[in-house]
């Protein structure tokens, strides 16, 4: 699952209000990259852009977990990256195909148990070929993690190792002026207070695998 608008900088960059609600999408399983595997630019699109988060995972079966229990449910942390194509992102008011291209989800590189870390003070970073594009800290979450697991919770059931990824600060290449995608040859890196970092390479849609 993926969170979206949950940094109020990134809302306030947007010029958009606070969400009442936490606004879910899911990434397909598809999606899934290992913290340094190479992020394609699609051969559909140009509109490629990154978003740091902090992911977590869930630890134990859980259902109508009570926000001040979820942390429990919470086995650890890591740093991801919600790769986007904002053409398809906003095709239409669902935005789950646009974030759910094959390798638009590196996380990793190392879970952080929860008992270690303090997932609501967190600096945040991502960095495009050595350039700071985003400075934030978990602090400015709308939502915090303990309240996205009870949310979901509510409507399904969760299941050790599910992912989360919990939003992203403001600094988005959509966001820019000119708006700035990722190209072949960028280098992105994510880093997470506590954490570490993830590095990928961003290259060309490599041709399909043979059936």
């Amino acid at each position: 699952m993926g969170l979206g608008l949950n940094y109020r900088d990134h809302i306030e960059e947007a010029k958009l209000e606070v969400p009442t609600f936490p606004m879910w999408f899911t990434k397909a399983p598809t999606s899934i990259n290992s913290p340094n595997g190479p992020i394609e630019v699609p051969r559909i699109s140009e509109t490629l852009d990154y978003e740091a988060e902090l992911v977590f995972i869930v630890g134990r079966r859980c259902k109508h977990v009570a926000p001040d229990r979820a942390h429990d449910a919470i086995f650890g942390y890591c740093a991801g990256n919600d790769v986007s194509v904002r053409e398809w992102q906003r095709r239409t008011s669902q935005v789950t195909l646009g974030k759910s291209f094959d390798t638009s989800a590196p996380f990793g590189p190392f879970i952080v148990t929860s008992d270690e870390i303090d997932s609501g003070n967190l600096s945040i970073r991502c960095l495009v070929n050595g350039e700071v594009r985003q400075s934030s800290n978990t602090r400015h979450m709308v939502f915090s993690c303990a309240a996205q697991l009870a949310d979901l919770s509510s409507a399904m059931t969760m299941e050790p190792g599910d992912i989360v990824f919990t939003g992203t600060p403001g600094g988005v290449g959509a966001l820019m002026s000119p708006k700035t995608w990722l190209r072949a040859g960028d280098v992105v890196r994510v880093e997470i207070e506590g954490i570490g970092f993830i590095e990928n390479v961003v290259v060309d849609e490599r041709p399909p695998s043979s059936p």
